[in-house]
């Protein structure tokens, strides 16, 4: 089986959004994100490769893949599989909207 590191900055934008939803639409939404997250997440561990290649400029990102998260598809999970150390590295979770590469890179 697969491991998962999630960075500070992935698990603090995810939080961050969970406290969001708490607080302008609800706890049911707030859960409802929390769950699909930690699906989304579930799923990767199962199937890696999976995601689309991210096609950012930055040479340290150039591994970095992305997959939306169910039911909030304008956020996305961007995540490294490392297949020879079996390891999935979340590496950010952001909506899709903002300067990604510029938030992404400057969490590296």
């Amino acid at each position: 089986m697969n491991q998962l590191r999630i960075t500070e900055a992935a698990t603090r934008s995810i939080l961050e959004q969970a406290e969001y939803y708490r607080q302008n639409a609800g706890s049911e939404l707030a859960d409802r994100w929390e769950a699909s997250v930690d699906h989304a997440v579930r799923s990767l561990l199962k199937m890696p490769e999976r995601g689309a290649p991210c096609r950012f400029a930055l040479p340290e990102l150039a591994t970095l893949r992305w997959v939306p998260i169910s039911g909030f598809p304008r956020h996305l999970i961007f995540f490294r599989f490392d297949q020879a150390e079996s390891v999935v590295l979340i590496v950010q979770v952001l909506y899709g909207a903002r300067d990604l590469e510029v938030l992404i890179g400057n969490a590296q």
